[in-house]
């Protein structure tokens, strides 16, 4: 699918991602099932999680598969652990005690040391590269790197990889902001600004998934479909297909399987198929001066 820049025209744009591929088999089933359905846009890649090899086989079997790089600095699961790729000792303040990444956004932000966190996320973009996937975007686990300590690494890889990165217009939009624990909001804007110019298509919200099952799915979802408003928003939803997700993450594992199964369903033609917005990914509402940096892997 072709999209063209958001400015200039009032047709909302909207980005359906599906976050969290490769963290498990039953991600990657659920975004292949949903892509090849013509029910998401995209699905971001957490390069350091088991599965990331299944996701990269997939990949390479269907080149219309829209990959970006759920970059990864955290792992949250209560057993369902991953280690940072660079292997970095105690100095460096990625790992917990067991030496996984650590649980919560803030955990990262009091102990990483920005240099770690920059060697790792060069790390899984080039593995991501070097496995042969072409990345549409790059995007924050748990929203980690939009972190204050963090933000300029972020920004500066997605420069120099010339990969365009999911950057809100204002940080009160982005739905994941949860996470993040305390922040100045004063300090985005002038960034946001230096990349707008740049061609990037800056994102005027972000919706995640409800976390929550107070109403029926459906109900749920046709609301979230419903906030969809003017310029660029992009949907950061977590759908899983059953399987291993019960033990993995059994609090939360009913609202994910049940967005797979809402999203697939005959029934939610009207509020995903017949949306009248433009649709795309990420790289396809920026301008191409903004990925034109892109970086060969060379290794």
């Amino acid at each position: 699918m072709t999209a063209t820049p958001v400015s200039g025209t009032s047709l909302p744009a909207v980005v359906i991602n599906i976050d969290d591929v490769g963290m498990c088999h039953g991600a990657n089933v659920a975004y292949v099932d949903l892509a090849r359905r013509g029910r998401c846009d995209s699905g971001s890649v957490m390069v350091p999680c088991p599965w990331f090899l299944e996701i990269v086989e997939l990949g390479a079997m269907d080149s219309s598969l829209k990959l970006g790089v759920h970059l990864t600095i955290t792992s949250e699961k209560k057993y369902y652990r991953w280690r940072p790729l660079t292997a970095p000792g105690p100095k460096a303040g990625l790992t917990d005690g067991d030496g996984f990444l650590w649980r919560s956004v803030p955990e990262v932000r009091r102990h990483a040391v920005p240099e770690a966190v920059e060697a790792e996320l060069r790390a899984q973009i080039d593995a991501f590269l070097k496995a042969g996937l072409k990345p549409c975007h790059l995007d924050a686990h748990m929203g980690a790197v939009l972190s204050p300590e963090f933000v300029d690494i972020y920004i500066r890889l997605g420069r120099e990889y010339g990969i365009p990165i999911l950057f809100p217009r204002g940080i009160a939009g982005y739905g994941p902001i949860h996470n993040l624990g305390v922040l100045d909001a004063d300090l985005y804007p002038a960034r946001a600004g230096a990349l707008e110019a740049e061609g990037l298509g800056l994102v005027d919200r972000v919706l995640e998934t409800p976390w929550h099952q107070d109403q029926p799915a459906e109900v749920r979802y046709r609301a979230l479909f419903g906030e969809i408003g003017s310029g660029l928003t992009f949907m950061a939803l977590h759908a899983n297909a059953p399987g291993e997700l019960e033990a993995i993450e059994p609090a939360s594992a009913a609202i994910r399987i049940g967005e797979y199964d809402v999203l697939r369903s005959p029934d939610s033609k009207d509020f995903i198929d017949d949306l009248p917005v433009r649709r795309g990914t990420l790289a396809d509402f920026s301008s191409p001066s903004s990925i034109s940096r892109s970086k060969t892997h060379s290794g």
